[in-house]
């Protein structure tokens, strides 16, 4: 206990952003004695509330057997049975071509369709989520969170992004914050304690546990053949390593032999899957076509995607895109609704059919369909939508409140988002816009200091000065900026005033500004 208390008092800033939380606890997994600053039932808390984000942000589920999810859910809860910590443990399949597997705090853990194309047995399944169960049970996602910013969402209560996938960029505000502690590499002690007690429960719930030998096996092959390939994966937050495997050989050495292997009923669920997997192939490099802006490339692969199997909302989301972009608005909503009737759980067929619903005039169902999106994953560009539908109803209250949504996020929508909030806002409220700071000079002159960080050049600045006069009066002047202070730009205005000795004698307001526009 005194070891706890000396590392407690070590770690005492960090520590006071969550005095209450603060304590010494014992792993679980490990029996040894632990700082934590979170809670078991703030971390419960925490994965359930991000839990559908992160699906959404990375594909959705994966609906196109069903009995993949319930198998590898099936292999998931036998090893969680066999693990020393209780957690309202769940597993998922994503909808991602990208090699991957996570866990949020809580024992909410997913695993990518690609990564499962990439295995030959249940043993190698139940090596990835036996790992994925350490890193909740031994609470190494909420030591990451104790590091650095993730601690933010569990304050703030945002959802959890990640760039995973083409839908990760699209969320609204602050809620990538999570991303970033997510996709950090876990340390090397803390991929080994996984590795090792992740081999000791399958081992124990009947697997066996070369299985994870093979998987480490599999992870250097793909590693070395593909690099450190862009975007987060497997090999960014759990990067293998000849120590790992030849520390896996060992730990299966010493473990009991035998166990399940499963190759066969492997093979047999994933048989669907591993069917469609030229139509998966052939949608991803639609995607990249269409990210590289060849809608005909992107077309053509998404008619060979859907012919191989009709049955993937994906494949018709696609199609939608590429329509979108030529600005055919019936064939693009033709195309979302295709995918809809496959999958209305994912919240990116509801967002492109309703942008595609506002660019063609279609207010009213539009709108419903940006509204369902939001309800699923919230996202910026359908904030920015639903301000322009606001707009087009003369509801300007309601187009800033959309706006100021959307101009919480990064990169071109974000932008556009300020820019039209800017429009409606500034001439009421240019001090939300506009950075002001007033100072005096070497001769006790004031100058006020503007800075303009919005994507808009503004205009017609006025500012209220009021300060004391020699007589110690309050007198009140104004003073103007007429010229154009540009996007991005900055400026420094002198007032004529002073010479004043203390910044207690005078009181700077933007009270005016128009877009130069």
């Amino acid at each position: 206990m005194k070891r706890c208390y000396e590392g407690l008092l070590r770690g005492c800033a960090l520590a006071l952003l969550t005095l209450a939380g603060a304590g010494c606890v014992v792993n679980p997994v490990t029996g040894k004695s632990e700082i934590t600053l979170i809670s078991a039932a703030q971390e419960v808390q925490l994965g359930a509330q991000n839990y559908q984000p992160m699906q959404q942000s990375q594909g959705g589920i994966f609906r196109l057997d069903p009995a993949v999810n319930r198998y590898v859910s099936d292999v998931g809860q036998r090893i969680a049975a066999v693990s020393p910590r209780d957690l309202p443990y769940e597993f998922v399949v994503l909808n991602n071509s990208v090699p991957n597997a996570w866990a949020l705090p809580g024992g909410k853990i997913a695993i990518n369709r690609g990564l499962l194309m990439e295995m030959q047995s249940e043993a190698e399944l139940a090596s990835v989520l036996g790992h994925e169960i350490v890193h909740a049970a031994a609470k190494h996602s909420a030591k990451q969170m104790q590091r650095g910013m993730f601690l933010q969402a569990l304050v703030l209560g945002t959802a959890v992004v990640t760039s995973d996938s083409d839908y990760g960029n699209l969320a609204a505000g602050a809620a990538n914050i999570g991303a970033q502690a997510l996709s950090q590499t876990y340390s090397r002690g803390a991929e080994l304690e996984s590795d090792f007690y992740g081999m000791k429960y399958m081992s124990e719930a009947g697997y066996d546990p070369e299985g994870a030998v093979d998987l480490q096996r599999t992870f250097l092959r793909l590693a070395n053949a593909r690099g450190q390939t862009q975007g987060f994966n497997i090999f960014a937050s759990h990067p293998p390593s000849q120590q790992r495997l030849a520390t896996n050989i060992i730990t299966a050495s010493e473990l009991p032999p035998g166990g399940k292997v499963g190759r066969d009923d492997f093979a047999a669920m994933m048989s669907t899957l591993r069917a469609s997997q030229p139509a998966f192939e052939a949608y991803d490099a639609g995607r990249k076509a269409l990210a590289d802006g060849d809608l005909s490339a992107a077309e053509r692969k998404a008619r060979e995607a859907i012919r191989l199997q009709p049955r993937e909302a994906s494949f018709y989301g696609l199609a939608g895109d590429a329509a979108l972009m030529r600005k055919n608005y019936d064939t693009a909503i033709a195309s979302y609704t295709n995918a809809l009737d496959r999958d209305a759980t994912f919240f990116y067929y509801h967002l492109q059919r309703g942008i595609a619903r506002e660019r063609s005039g279609d207010v009213s169902r539009a709108e419903a369909d940006l509204t369902t999106s939001l309800k699923l994953f919230e996202t910026a560009p359908a904030y920015y939508s639903l301000g322009n539908l606001a707009l087009k109803r003369r509801d300007t209250q309601s187009a800033k409140q959309y706006y100021a949504k959307a101009a919480g996020s990064q990169g071109e929508i974000g932008n556009a988002a300020r820019a039209e909030l800017m429009r409606l806002d500034l001439a009421s409220n240019p001090s939300a816009y506009l950075q002001t700071r007033a100072g005096t000079d070497a001769q006790g002159q004031l100058l006020i200091a503007v800075n303009n960080p919005n994507p808009l050049a503004v205009r017609a600045l006025r500012f209220e000065i009021r300060y004391l006069d020699s007589a110690g009066q309050t007198r009140s002047i104004t003073r103007a900026l007429n010229s154009v202070l540009g996007a991005k730009q900055n400026t420094t205005i002198a007032t004529g005033l002073g010479p004043f000795t203390s910044s207690n004698q005078y009181q700077v307001q933007l009270i005016g500004a128009a877009l130069a526009e």
